[in-house]
C-alpha cells in the first residue's frame, strides 16, 4: 500500500478499536439506532431488502410485516458494525463468556475422514465473528473470499479474520491452494449465499425461486469427496451461538451436471433453513435473484 493508504488503514483500525471500547450492550443499542436511521435514509438498499423479503415471504407476511422485518435487518447490520470493533479487542480468555457451540461432534466426525472439511456458511448473524471458531477448536480455518477493492479496508478485514488462526484465500485462481489445504486434512469455509453470474453458477431453488448459485463448492466436494458441514454464527441475547449442522450427504448419479445441481440445491436448502429461523439476521440488502434464469446469446 502507499503511505496515504497506510494512514487510512491505521485510521480505520483506530476507529473500530474505539468502537470496541463501548460496552457491548450499549454498542448494540447504538448500532440498532444507526441501522434504523440507515433504513430511513438509504432508499436504494431499503427497497432491495423489501423487494427480496416480498419475493421470499409475500405469501406469508403482510406488507407491514415485511417492512418491519426489513427494518430489523438494518438494525442487525448496524449492530455488526460495533461488534466488529468489539471483536477486534476480544481476548481468547473471553471466548466462553460470549460464545456457545452446538454440534461440534459433526465437525469432529468430518475431520476424522482426513479429506479436509468444506464448511458451508452464509451472511447470517455476524459472519465476521465466525473466525472465532478457529480459536475455540484449535483448528485454523481458511476462508475463501472476494478481496475488497479498497486496499486499506481489505487489510483491516484480512487482519481481523486471521487473528485467531487460519488464512484467507482470494477466490480467483485459488484452486491449487484450496486443494493443498484439503490434502492436509484441514478445513475451508465458503460463503454460499450470494448471486453469481450464470457462467459461475447453477440455477437452483431458494425460497421458491430460481437463484443463480455458486457451483464451486459442489465441484470441490465431487472432486475431493471432502465432507461438507454447515456452520453459522448467530446472535442471541446472551452472546453468540456457533451452530454446526450434520454433514450434507454427497449426491452422485454419474451425471456431472445433475450432480452439481443436486448438491448445490442441498446447500441452498441448508442456508434457507437457517435464514427462515433467523430472518432478521440475513443479508437481505443483497440482490440474491439478480441473475435471470437464462444464458445470453453469445457474441458474434
Amino acid at each position: 500500500m502507499s503511505s496515504s493508504q497506510e494512514i487510512i488503514y491505521k485510521a480505520i483500525s483506530a476507529s473500530f478499536k474505539c468502537m470496541g471500547l463501548v460496552p457491548r450492550g450499549l454498542g448494540l443499542r447504538v448500532g440498532g439506532f444507526l441501522g434504523r436511521t440507515s433504513f430511513l435514509a438509504n432508499r436504494k438498499h431499503r427497497e432491495i431488502a423489501i423487494s427480496n423479503l416480498s419475493l421470499a415471504y409475500g405469501d406469508e407476511k403482510s406488507p407491514r410485516e415485511i417492512r418491519s422485518l426489513a427494518k430489523k435487518v438494518f438494525e442487525n447490520l448496524g449492530k455488526i458494525l460495533f461488534e466488529i470493533g468489539w471483536f477486534a479487542r476480544l481476548n481468547r480468555r473471553d471466548f466462553d463468556k460470549h460464545f456457545r457451540m452446538d454440534g461440534l461432534s459433526h465437525y469432529d466426525n468430518a475431520l476424522k475422514k482426513k479429506k479436509g472439511v468444506l464448511l458451508l456458511t452464509a451472511h447470517v448473524g455476524n459472519w465476521e465473528l465466525l473466525t472465532i471458531f478457529s480459536g475455540m477448536t484449535g483448528h485454523p480455518v481458511d476462508i475463501i473470499y472476494r478481496p475488497l477493492d479498497f486496499r486499506p479496508m481489505e487489510k483491516f478485514f484480512v487482519n481481523l479474520r486471521t487473528r485467531f488462526g487460519g488464512n484467507v484465500i482470494p477466490k480467483n485462481r485459488s484452486m491449487r491452494r484450496i486443494l493443498k489445504v484439503l490434502q492436509k486434512g484441514e478445513p475451508l469455509a465458503f460463503l454460499m449465499d450470494q448471486n453469481v453470474d450464470w457462467y459461475d453458477g447453477v440455477f437452483v431453488d431458494f425460497f421458491g425461486r430460481r437463484a443463480c448459485t455458486n457451483k464451486g463448492l459442489a465441484l470441490l466436494a465431487l472432486k475431493t469427496e471432502a465432507p461438507v458441514v454447515p456452520i453459522f454464527c448467530v446472535r442471541e441475547e446472551s452472546g453468540f451461538r456457533v451452530k454446526i449442522g450434520p454433514e450434507v450427504p454427497l449426491v452422485r448419479t454419474g451425471d456431472k451436471t445433475k450432480d452439481v445441481e443436486a448438491n448445490t440445491q442441498q446447500y441452498n436448502r441448508v442456508i434457507e433453513a437457517i435464514v427462515r429461523r433467523y430472518p432478521d439476521q440475513w443479508f437481505w440488502v443483497h440482490r440474491r435473484w439478480k441473475t435471470p434464469p437464462y444464458k445470453p446469446w453469445p457474441k458474434t
